[in-house]
């Protein structure tokens, strides 16, 4: 389109678009989804409501954008920019474009300079005045060439850093303090070094690759090719580290061919991947060195453990063995006792809850009881009968017992969180458990199911008196 006609054009559909969005419309703006009315003014239609989905079109969205959610006078402003730019230069915006005085007969270095703020790539150094762009484009048409660079944003006072622009900044339009550098092409490497800088360089550059999406790059990797990729997937696999700066990218649209370490373009992100490597693999040796160290310090520490638990089990078990000693000679007295009472033909009743038919026979002096019963129950049930004179085999230790239940693997499979404490207590003849009761805390009567009947099928150490162990498993 002839430039005044363009110019026109564009300042036009920048203030209807102001106007549409002051009314509450956000909206994709690309050159497919645009109407034109019969006076030849261009405006956002029906289809401006949906994503663009030719290339060409997509160049014409704002980079935050991303063709994934409308937007509204920001956008609108790089939208607009990036129209005019392709009706006079036949170019869509992207890497390596050039300003349009140097496409353009006739086309004022006014125009770079506006155009160089309308497609800043970070939207929080675009403007986003609409209707100043549209009188800023009519100020370049009304005094081309000659007219001072016009503001986009004359009155809010906002430094607008042009260097981020997808476009080389002018000499009259650069930021204050901004070098313009003398090869259009290439006007990022120019730019003032610094930590924010080269971030900021870094994100305009990686914004101007982004908006090319054709699939122009092969990279040989391997003796292999692999591609072609847009701009953007050869960024993630640089990222991602699939390809490194010594591999090759071959350009086909350029036609040049070289290492990815020194491309213009994916120099910079090779060099970022190649470090983050290098601090990635640095900081999983010093993990591994920390890993190393606890795992030495904590092998100390649990063969110290492992002293102290021998000694405290060794005390513990003679504890128990002389406490078992003594409840037996306790019980053995007193079913004595009941005995003689028996034998010299006393009547003496029998106490109430045992016996009954849980008890199924006799082994010698002691009642055989059944099995399927609470712990409490076979307790009432067993009655010791003892001759006179007889002395009770001595009781099974309670380290005996424990050395079975103490490890906690029968009830493994019971699902039972860390969080829950669990009371079991197990009347065991014969070495089985013949009653059994499981209480836990918080209660679940699904878990104490499960876990009695793990005790059901755990063997124990044999004796035919009934002996009761109780153990208890803390929440964790």
């Amino acid at each position: 389109m002839e430039l005044g006609r363009a110019l026109d054009v564009a300042a036009s559909l920048a203030a209807l678009l102001s106007d549409q969005h002051d009314a509450g419309y956000a909206f994709f703006v690309y050159p497919s989804a645009l109407m034109e009315d019969p006076q030849g003014t261009y405006y956002a239609g029906q289809l401006s409501a949906q994503p663009p989905t030719h290339p060409a079109d997509a160049a014409c969205i704002a980079p935050e954008s991303g063709g994934r959610a409308p937007g509204g006078h920001r956008e609108s402003v790089y939208a607009t920019a990036a129209i005019l730019y392709e009706l006079i230069t036949l170019r869509s915006v992207g890497p390596g474009m050039l300003p349009p005085s140097q496409l353009v007969p006739g086309a004022p270095p006014a125009l770079d300079s506006v155009l160089s703020m309308a497609l800043i790539a970070d939207p929080a150094q675009r403007p986003a005045d609409l209707k100043a762009l549209a009188q800023a484009l009519r100020d370049v048409k009304g005094a081309i060439g000659a007219a001072p660079v016009p503001s986009l944003l004359p009155d809010d006072g906002i430094n607008i850093d042009v260097s981020l622009s997808l476009m080389p900044p002018t000499a009259q339009g650069q930021a204050p303090g901004h070098q313009v550098p003398s090869n259009w092409e290439t006007p990022i490497a120019a730019a003032p070094r610094g930590p924010r800088n080269e971030v900021e360089n870094l994100t305009a550059l990686k914004a101007r690759l982004e908006a090319d999406p054709r699939p122009r790059y092969v990279v040989i990797k391997d003796g292999m090719d692999h591609g072609p990729f847009n701009a953007v997937e050869l960024l993630q696999q640089i990222a991602s580290h699939t390809f490194v700066g010594e591999d090759l990218v071959r350009d086909s649209v350029a036609g040049t061919e070289g290492s990815i370490a020194d491309s213009e373009e994916f120099a910079p992100f090779a060099h970022h991947a190649h470090l983050h490597r290098e601090q990635k693999a640095e900081k999983a040796a010093i993990e591994r060195v920390v890993a190393q160290e606890s795992r030495s310090t904590r092998g100390k520490a649990i063969i110290g453990i492992a002293i102290v638990g021998v000694l405290l089990a060794a005390g513990g078990t003679w504890f128990l063995t002389q406490r078992g000693a003594r409840n037996d000679e306790i019980v053995v007295h007193e079913d004595t006792a009941a005995n003689v009472e028996a034998d010299a033909g006393l009547n003496v009743p029998t106490k109430k809850g045992g016996g009954g038919k849980r008890v199924v026979g006799k082994s010698g002096n002691y009642p055989l009881l059944g099995g399927g019963m609470s712990c409490e129950a076979a307790q009432n049930a067993y009655v010791e009968e003892m001759k006179m004179g007889a002395r009770g085999q001595a009781d099974l230790t309670a380290g005996q017992f424990q050395s079975v239940l103490g490890r906690g693997t029968y009830f493994s499979q019971c699902g039972v969180p860390s969080s829950m404490a669990i009371n079991i207590c197990a009347a065991v003849q014969n070495g089985r458990a013949v009653g059994v009761t499981v209480r836990t805390t918080p209660p679940s009567p699904k878990h104490q199911s499960c876990i009695a009947a793990g005790v059901r099928r755990l063997s124990f150490p044999s004796h035919p008196k009934l002996d009761v162990t109780r153990t208890s498993f803390a929440a964790q």
